[in-house]
């Protein structure tokens, strides 16, 4: 065992690595009545296209989503029905970048840990299960499809990117899941679920030796060989300039992209991003003080950025009577920025808000396991955003901006309320 500790935070990581590969990360939280457990793996929606033995496939969008639902499927019965026979909250997600399962329990810990071990890393896809999720799926697909927001971020990664597989749902489509089958998800799940791809996260009370011995035991004893991942080759500039759409809303939503180049340090880069997202109109910031005084910009207005393999952008998205003229604010503030500079005051408040935001984040054990599975994977620590941060200068974030103002980076996506003949 390795305790990393970060005295400045009063916290501390117990981590170690199985002969199999498998990673395991333990935080404790003596005061707190709850433990989480999440086994993170790193294969998210945009991962469609890899090599695998020599051989290359082409998967069906929405499949890391698809597999994530059948994994609680087990040849005994299903790993949802035995948490709940605990007492405890489990649950799944799949990202851009990752899939992960996860546990909230109050008691008997160590039971629920087993059962989320195993079911994730023992596989049981029948031709009746699979169909039968197909319908459940679907509907989930169907209420995206009519999830006003939703369509605006899609929107936007498909306005930005022409190649890379971000542009795509991660839950794909009804056309897409509807050639999924047994055969497709083993490969999946044979390509990604091995140990070396996966992180064991737990934050709570725990024994880290317990922790351990029921990890080596509940997993394989031996790493299958993980697929290399292609993901093309992407433009510079987005792809569509501007996308509108018309869904049932009372006033229009929009989301605002800009394209970002490759992350080579996805961890410091996140930060920096959000970071600069912050400064161009995030809630402390000058523009958004104008911009919502002016009647431009609500309390739903929000500044985001992401990084993914192969790429990152920044996302402003709110509802506004003229997003065009809330792009052409953005816009200019960007080109500002990246020309003139960035004014001392607004960065050293917006650094403190970020800083605060991610204190806030480490009261949470879920959100430090979620915020440990996207470090870890990322070759960092969750807790590496202390010192991150406060290396952070202003020439990175107006160097980050001068990247986002180049000519052809961004894309509009503006969901419209549905004309009433339509």
């Amino acid at each position: 065992m390795t305790t990393i500790s970060y005295p400045n935070l009063d916290d501390c990581i117990q981590t170690t690595v199985l002969e199999n590969g498998l990673h395991i990360y333990c935080i404790p939280r003596r005061s707190g009545a709850k433990t989480f457990a999440m086994l993170a793996v790193n294969f998210g929606s945009v991962d469609c296209r890899f090599t695998l033995d020599g051989t290359t496939y082409d998967v069906t969008p929405g499949i890391a989503h698809f597999l994530e639902h059948k994994m609680f499927e087990e040849e005994d019965g299903n790993a949802l029905q035995k948490f709940t026979a605990l007492g405890a909250q489990p649950n799944a997600f799949t990202s851009h970048t990752m899939t992960a399962y996860h546990v909230t329990c109050t008691d008997r810990f160590y039971d629920c840990l087993e059962i989320l071990l195993h079911f994730v890393t023992t596989p049981y896809f029948t031709e009746q299960n699979v169909a039968k999720e197909k319908g459940i799926i679907g509907q989930e697909i169907g209420m995206l499809d009519d999830t006003p927001n939703w369509q605006a971020y899609v929107g936007v990664l498909k306005g930005l990117y022409a190649v890379h597989p971000v542009r795509i749902s991660v839950a794909g489509s009804k056309e897409s899941i509807a050639s999924i089958d047994p055969g497709v998800l083993h490969v999946c799940h044979r390509a990604f679920y091995s140990p070396a791809n996966l992180a064991l996260i737990v934050c709570g009370q725990y024994e880290f030796d317990r922790v351990v011995e029921m990890a080596e035991r509940m997993t394989p004893k031996q790493s299958a060989r993980i697929a290399s991942r292609e993901y093309g080759t992407e433009p510079e500039q987005a792809a569509i300039p501007y996308l509108e759409r018309h869904m049932a809303v009372s006033r229009p939503i929009f989301m605002l992209g800009c394209k970002d180049v490759v992350a080579e340090q996805p961890y410091v880069q996140q930060l920096v991003g959000e970071l600069a997202a912050d400064c161009v109109c995030g809630k402390s910031s000058p523009l958004y003080d104008r911009l919502y005084s002016e009647g431009w910009i609500d309390r739903t207005f929000d500044a985001d950025y992401f990084t993914f393999p192969d790429g990152a952008c920044a996302i402003f998205s709110g509802e506004s009577c003229d997003a065009q003229a809330v792009r052409t604010a953005l816009e200019a503030e960007m080109h500002r920025i990246a020309h003139g500079g960035l004014e001392d005051a607004v960065f050293a408040r917006i650094k403190k808000a970020i800083y605060g935001k991610y204190i806030r984040r480490t009261n949470d054990p879920a959100e430090v396991c979620r915020m440990q599975a996207e470090a870890c994977f990322s070759g960092a620590s969750c807790f590496d955003f202390a010192e991150a941060i406060q290396s952070i200068t202003k020439e990175d974030v107006v160097r980050r901006i001068g990247q986002w103002s180049m000519d052809g980076r961004t894309s509009l996506v503006v969901i419209v309320p549905q004309k009433e003949d339509a």
